[in-house]
């Protein structure tokens, strides 16, 4: 049994139900035998969906393919299917054509037109998705679809996850009840250009697509795209959003739900960085006082991708000398004699150099900690970014080798 990530929270969380939305899973025996790795969630007639996609230029027949769906026209009802175990990049022909036949098999099934069935693969890349085994297991879903079945969700999409990631939050929108509630899988291959691994977000508000579009966009910048695992960006990276309208609230201009969806993106983003595959250590990298914001995000990924870096962290080593190296690397414009570093609250470089009062002790303490944070400032203007981390172990070589195997 795969062991739990130390960072992981308590338990899943209690998500509520959000009208319109339901779900099924079975085991379909995509890659492993007697383990969920299939998910339908059928969304209510009229339902809006937008999305944002990996931008590598590897990417999957399935992300390809909810790119040209992505903003048809909200008729009829929707659905979603993923499956774990197999990524269904890299197949050529054979990826489309197993896409194509899993939408229109969904079709079959369950009505639902197939220009509105958006499917979503992960695992293992270059072999032949057995699209056949899915949609044999079609009919059992359709049975099973229930409003309660978020979790048991969120536990079908895993691959080298450790645990599923869930999260949601109700809010009062002109005196009336909204629920935004999201499900994540990601644990490797974790460098978003985009949104990220796999994401799946839904709601009762009522929204059109091209709001609904600009705010994931905006949103996914500041979160999903603000995470980093190993540097490495997905082919199948995908995140779907379904707003069902079943509250009847429209939140076009709704200051709230901006900040509300913000909260549950960036909480999924957290978790994802929480199962780093390997991790023991949760880091936040705040880059301050560079030229421009873009400059501060150069510095902050720069930091946050770090091979040496992030060892450093494992191995609870306060070597500051590798926060200087990830600066002056990182094509951003930096001043070596401008440059403040911190660990926390405690300062260990001013100026460009080590700080007066600095304690080597008090920083080794520090690096002990679970969570951490890393604060840079480059003395230079206004720009800042914050991303998250986590530190590289032994573990994720012992995950990544046996991937295939």
């Amino acid at each position: 049994m795969t062991k739990v990530s130390p960072l992981a929270p308590a338990a899943f969380p209690s998500l509520p139900v959000v009208g319109g939305v339901r779900f099924a899973t079975a085991k379909a025996g995509v890659k492993y035998k007697d383990r969920t790795d299939v998910m339908l969630a059928e969304l209510a007639e009229g339902s809006v969906i937008a999305g944002t996609f990996t931008r590598s230029s590897t990417r999957s027949a399935n992300v390809l393919d909810c790119e040209a769906k992505n903003g048809r026209p909200a008729t009829g009802r929707a659905a979603i299917l993923v499956n774990s175990g197999n990524s269904n990049a890299f197949t050529g022909r054979a990826g489309v054509e197993a896409v194509e036949t899993l939408a229109a098999a969904v079709q079959t099934v369950t009505g639902i037109d197939r220009h509105r069935v958006f499917t979503s693969s992960t695992g293992v890349i270059g072999e032949p998705l057995p699209h056949d085994r899915i949609a044999a297991k079609l009919g059992e879903l359709a049975q099973k679809l229930s409003v309660t079945g978020a979790e048991e969700a969120a536990r079908a999409i895993m691959t080298t996850d450790t645990f599923p990631k869930g999260a949601s939050t109700t809010i009062i929108v002109d005196g009336h009840p909204v629920t935004i509630m999201g499900i994540a899988k990601g644990s490797g291959m974790i460098a978003p250009d985009m949104g990220t691994m796999l994401v799946y977000l839904f709601t009762d508000a009522r929204i059109a697509h091209g709001p609904l579009q600009a705010t994931l966009r905006e949103l996914t910048d500041r979160t999903f795209n603000a995470i980093t695992v190993d540097s490495d960006t997905s082919t199948s990276d995908t995140l779907l959003m379904a707003a069902t309208g079943a509250s009847g609230v429209d939140v076009t201009r709704s200051a709230a739900f901006t900040k509300a969806l913000h909260g549950v993106m960036l909480d999924l983003a957290k978790q994802v960085v929480r199962d780093g595959e390997g991790a023991t250590k949760f880091v936040e990298v705040n880059v301050t006082g560079a030229a421009d914001d873009a400059d501060a995000r150069k510095v902050a990924m720069s930091i946050a991708n770090s091979p040496l870096v992030k060892t450093a962290i494992a191995g609870e080593d306060a070597n500051w000398g590798r926060i200087v190296m990830a600066v002056g690397k990182s094509g951003a414009r930096a001043d070596r004699d401008r440059l403040s570093i911190r660990f926390g609250e405690i300062e260990v470089a001013r100026d460009g150099w080590r700080a007066p009062d600095y304690s080597e002790e008090d920083a080794s303490a520090y690096m002990k900690r679970q969570e951490l944070e890393i604060g840079v400032d480059l003395g230079l203007g206004s720009g800042r970014s914050t991303v998250w981390t986590c530190d590289l172990t032994h573990g994720y070589i012992d995950i990544n080798a046996d991937y295939r195997s």
